[in-house]
């Protein structure tokens, strides 16, 4: 009998070199995630995001999702501010594992919506062009998660200012619940009918799940000022 009592308290009791394993292998993780990051000089991530508060679940889980992602991997996150919607639920996941999130809300928009309140910074610019121009001016990188015609143009002038050579770092769409995908096949389509040329496919990557953007941005193909050399399709010699 009191080997039996022995075993049961024995199988009752924490595993805590187990847990202690977990925990460790979490920080050597986070630390790893931190150093990649700062060696190849990405440490502002610009997100775009929808509004909406009508999205289903799926959509504000792999926003939450990807805030808790960038942050845990030590990135300061620039948005658009608002407290809804994907926006909301990117900057609440972030803040919720200590990062720095930053908002930028033309003056106009607070008079419909206040900007997030808990925001390491909230700032509040003259208009929309503003906006658009210091979310990027600072920034490392671009994530585009689902979004409607604000998101789309946010998107399209990332992609446009880097095939011109004026912004230089990774775009990455995550295509939750392949959002994306016919997005993506326009964007196939233009490169086939020669509206872009086929470099130009290297712009942007895209990923189905927001655990997977931190790859994307660090396998992401080196691009330089001398993209704007072959930003225009030209007919080839025959």
């Amino acid at each position: 009998m009191h080997a039996v009592s022995t075993a049961s308290a024995a199988a009752a009791k924490p595993d805590r070199t187990a847990a202690g394993t977990v925990l460790s292998l979490r920080l050597q993780c986070g630390i790893v995630l931190f150093i990649r990051f700062y060696l190849m000089s990405i440490q502002r991530v610009t997100v775009y995001a929808a509004s909406s508060q009508a999205l289903c679940a799926d959509y504000i889980n792999a926003a939450s999702r990807l805030g808790r992602s960038l942050g845990n991997a030590g990135l300061t996150i620039i948005y658009g501010g608002g407290g809804h919607g994907l926006m909301g639920a990117m900057a609440e996941g972030a803040l919720s594992v200590g990062a720095e999130v930053h908002g930028i809300i033309p003056e106009f928009l607070t008079r419909v919506e206040a900007g997030h309140q808990a925001l390491t910074s909230l700032e509040i610019v003259d208009d929309m062009r503003t906006r658009k121009a210091r979310m990027l001016e600072r920034s490392d990188a671009v994530v585009a998660l689902p979004g409607g015609c604000g998101t789309f143009e946010e998107l399209f002038e990332a992609m446009t200012l880097k095939r011109l050579g004026q912004f230089l770092g990774p775009i990455v769409l995550v295509n939750t619940g392949g959002y994306y995908d016919r997005l993506l096949a326009f964007l196939q389509q233009s490169v086939d009918e020669r509206f872009m040329n086929q470099a130009h496919l290297q712009m942007w990557q895209s990923v189905e799940e927001p655990e997977q953007v931190l790859d994307a941005l660090g396998e992401a193909p080196a691009w330089s000022t001398n993209a704007i050399s072959g930003a225009a399709v030209v007919r080839s010699a025959s």
